[in-house]
């Protein structure tokens, strides 16, 4: 009996030696049976993407094998996850990383640096950037572009993020905020300030020309930094120095500092402001196709909407700005320079762009303001503050830059709707919000922000794509992924295709829309269903997951930037920015 049992014992462990392993899994996570989008612009189909850590490890009809998680994507697109050329998240991350507003649009990546960039900074800089905080206070730990997305990289973030060294920002670092030009030997610092945030990852230089300080470079200087960018494989970026009455004139030298600097150049939303302008587009779209024809490569971006977003500052001239914001509403409390500034406004810009003159009063919405006692003017138009004050709008817009002591938030109709639907179609621009990625609670609730901020890249889908069939699906989808990205030289990002980065969105392409307003804008997207960001689900059914695993995304001259050739003077030591 004891033999018996013994052996009943040892043939169950025999039994239980010779069961199989469960079965390794091939994959972290396959998605079954969405129509495949892969980037390029090709046609789409209907099969499998499978991710294996922060890679994509299949792209395909069928994927062989199994995996840990599985999704069903029936009825989904399945694409590359979007590229937002134009992001205003520097800040908006540092108080909220999850980025819910383009989270939800299928943002991956946030590329920032029009005009202003994080870095590099001198110790001035700093303070006045912890002076000129909003609702949004942090301090100033980094001190160059390479050191702020490293920053925010080791704290955790939604989105991927990179950026362009902002002009601007190159040309505070040595001569200030004043209308000056630079001398030789700061010319030399500033073009080594750029050589160094190509080499930190900055993916080119990028202007804003219509704002002070950035308006008082002249073209020899962008072209000068351009050129540095260019030599890094970077690239120029340009708010241009008109979008209205100089728009022909402001396209031109966009072209020229390409052709001179040999850096690819693009137009940051492009458009034709003021109805007295909305011809001009036929012109400039001319004028790009034939430096294109050329050979040189000049792209575009654009934001989906009429209006445009800015500040205060847009509407008065540049010389009364000279110096910097605590200047400038020094001076508007002088009669005299107020006087002179309201005539001013009143008339077409010379020398400056004048967005007072071409959207008029009741055509500007306030939108932010740093005092909590204005933020109840918040959505109204200046023309509708100016009648409850009993003053003219120019008195009004002036007031309200002093008692907030900001270049104060406001939204201006601008464009053309056929113009608007005309740059979409255009096979060389890509899309950009223009806006922060925020969130519908919270401190993001004091302002009253322009609607691309929470819809730019769902109504691309939506309206122009699936309603107004401006162009189809598929291309829509080229220009939101692999475009920008090799515009950027950026690679393994912006396709579907093994071995790439495993950035990946599924949307509902009959649903996916953009409920936001201009008089209701903290509205989320809807339609888009799941988002993984290297790898790891970031939105799962429409929900944010909390997952932050946003990286720096380094541009092509990433610690490779040849060395400079010899010139007048050299960065002293004492002078460079800290890597």
């Amino acid at each position: 009996m004891a033999f018996r049992a013994l052996t009943i014992v040892f043939a169950a462990l025999s039994i239980g030696a010779a069961a199989p392993a469960p079965e390794a899994a091939d994959y972290d996570v396959l998605i079954r049976g969405g129509t495949i989008y892969d980037g390029s612009g090709g046609a789409p189909f209907a099969g499998d993407v499978a991710i294996s850590g922060d890679r994509i490890a299949y792209v395909g009809p069928h994927a062989p094998g199994r995996a840990r998680r599985e999704i069903d994507a029936r009825g989904l697109a399945v694409a590359p996850g979007f590229i937002n050329m134009l992001s205003w998240s520097n800040e908006s991350l540092i108080h909220d990383p999850h980025g819910q507003s383009e989270t939800r649009q299928g943002i991956t990546l946030e590329v920032m640096g029009e005009g202003s960039s994080m870095g590099p900074l001198n110790p001035e800089m700093k303070r006045l950037m912890v002076q000129r905080q909003g609702d949004i206070h942090y301090p100033v730990s980094w001190t160059s572009l390479g050191d702020y997305l490293e920053f925010m990289q080791r704290r955790g973030v939604t989105p991927n993020l990179a950026s362009f060294v902002g002009a601007g920002t190159v040309r505070v670092h040595e001569l200030g905020e004043r209308d000056v030009d630079p001398t030789p030997e700061q010319l030399d610092r500033m073009r080594a300030l750029v050589r160094q945030a190509m080499n930190e990852g900055a993916l080119g230089v990028g202007s804003s020309l219509i704002y002070a300080p950035d308006n008082f470079a002249g073209t020899d200087e962008l072209v000068a930094l351009a050129s540095e960018a260019a030599r890094c494989g970077g690239m120029y970026i340009s708010h241009m120095r008109s979008e209205g009455d100089r728009l022909i004139e402001a396209v031109d030298e966009l072209i020229d500092i390409s052709r001179r600097s040999g850096a690819p150049a693009e137009i940051y939303h492009l458009k034709a402001s003021g109805r007295d302008n909305w011809g001009k587009l036929g012109d400039v779209i001319a004028r790009v196709e034939r430096a294109r024809a050329q050979g040189l490569r000049i792209t575009a971006d654009m934001y989906t909407y009429t209006a445009g977003a800015t500040g205060l500052d847009a509407a008065m001239p540049l010389w009364v700005q000279d110096g910097g914001l605590e200047q400038w509403v020094a001076r508007l409390r002088d009669p005299a320079i107020r006087a002179r500034v309201a005539r001013e406004m009143l008339a077409p810009g010379q020398g400056w762009e004048n967005l007072y003159h071409g959207a008029g009063a009741d055509g500007i919405i306030l939108s932010d303001f740093r005092n909590p006692a204005l933020r109840r003017y918040a959505g109204k138009t200046l023309a509708e503050v100016a009648r409850e004050r009993g003053k003219s709008p120019e008195e009004t817009a002036m007031d309200l830059v002093v008692e907030d002591e900001s270049r104060v938030g406001a939204t201006y109709f601008l464009m053309s709707e056929d113009n608007v639907r005309r740059e979409v179609a255009l096979p060389w621009m890509s899309f950009g919000s223009d806006a922060a990625s925020i969130a519908n609670e919270g401190l993001f609730l004091n302002s009253h922000p322009h609607p691309r901020t929470y819809g730019n890249f769902a109504r691309l889908l939506g309206h122009y794509v699936r309603d107004e069939h401006v162009i189809p699906l598929r291309e829509a989808i080229r220009r939101l992924t692999l475009f920008p990205a090799t515009n950027l030289g950026i690679s393994e990002r912006g396709a579907l295709r093994p071995g790439w980065f495993a950035d990946v969105v599924m949307f509902d392409p009959a649903r996916i829309d953009a409920p936001a307003t201009y008089a209701s804008p903290h509205q989320y997207a809807v339609g888009m269903r799941n988002v993984f960001i290297n790898g790891v689900q970031v939105l799962r059914d429409g929900a944010h997951t909390g997952a932050t695993p946003g990286r720096f995304v380094h541009g092509p001259g990433w610690n490779r930037c040849p060395a400079p050739a010899a010139r007048s003077a050299r960065l002293q030591p004492h002078e460079a920015v800290a890597a």
